[in-house]
């Protein structure tokens, strides 16, 4: 059996190192693409620089390479075909997310053309195997991820009877921290600064967004979405606001901010269509916000994307 050159374990070092650029998502896709071979990542120094756990990895293939040819050749493969790096597409700053795209697209174009030769040992057989156990597991993370959604929108609805409003608002607010969550909007709870107290904040779409979140039992009147869209301006250029309120919003407060608007607003009707998986809680932010940029208007409902 033909022997795995130098040269290509040398490729995969440099393309593990490069492929993902922040920690964590570098340590959650080694030891996926290792999940069956959990013996490999035991010792591996996930803290350590990506370089130093992507040598070890690659000496312990090196050292066993009868016993883990198969594993090797797959990880090889699995590399050498990748043609997007999303961690790295990531990188806000322009000229080090060019720089490093760059630098991962030539690893993988090296590594793939050292790995031609060894694609075809993957058998037919053991390609529809992985190909059915991704969609098995993709299927199995759809159905969790809707159950949860499920989940929230039974505390929502329950919310509805609550009588102690100050008890509701924080259950409201974990609700929605929550429910970001399941989406990566990375939110952060309730914060002060020196004058002005923040709901929360969140960040999707490349954009920084200071949230707001009532319950009440009266619509949000044109006061307090002037008081919102003050604090929003403060945040600067790039900060959005994302108003949320139960009982919607007078006409009004919609009205004063119908052609120049900083923040979008969500209402409880809008919510429940999200929390109902009628429409994707992302796909229903990015809407309002491309309604905002083109017509100025801080209103579109859920129903009217749905």
């Amino acid at each position: 059996m033909k022997r795995i050159s130098t040269d290509a374990y040398q490729a995969l070092r440099e393309a593990l190192a490069v492929i993902v650029w922040n920690k964590r998502p570098f340590e959650s896709y080694v030891k996926t693409a290792l999940r069956e071979t959990p013996e490999l990542l035991a010792g591996l120094p996930f803290q350590e620089p990506k370089r130093v756990v992507a040598d070890m990895l690659v000496d312990k293939l090196v050292e066993k390479e009868q016993k883990y040819r198969q594993v090797t050749l797959t990880l090889m493969v699995e590399v050498a075909s990748m043609s997007s790096f999303p961690n790295i597409e990531l990188i806000k700053d322009k000229e080090d997310r060019e720089f490093r795209l760059a630098e991962a697209k030539r690893a993988v174009a090296r590594l793939n053309e050292l790995t031609k030769s060894y694609a075809n040992v993957l058998t037919e057989r053991e390609r529809l195997e992985a190909d059915a156990e991704a969609r098995c597991a993709q299927s199995e993370a759809q159905r969790k991820f809707a159950d949860e959604v499920q989940g929230l929108l039974g505390r929502f609805m329950t919310l509805q009877d609550e009588t102690d409003h100050q008890k509701r608002g924080k259950a409201f607010e974990r609700l929605l921290t929550d429910f970001f969550a399941l989406f990566d909007m990375e939110p952060r709870l309730a914060y002060r600064l020196e004058r002005e107290q923040i709901d929360g904040s969140l960040s999707f779409d490349t954009d920084d967004y200071i949230v707001e979140a009532r319950w009440r039992a009266d619509p949000v009147d044109r006061g307090d979405a002037d008081i919102f869209a003050t604090k929003v301006r403060r945040k600067g250029k790039n900060a959005v606001g994302l108003f949320i309120s139960v009982n919607g919003f007078t006409r009004a407060a919609r009205d004063q901010y119908r052609e120049a608007t900083p923040f979008i607003v969500m209402d409880g009707a809008d919510l429940y269509l999200a929390l109902d998986q009628r429409v994707r809680l992302d796909d229903l932010i990015k809407s309002k916000k491309r309604h905002a940029n083109e017509t100025g208007d801080c209103y579109l409902p859920a129903s009217a994307i749905t």
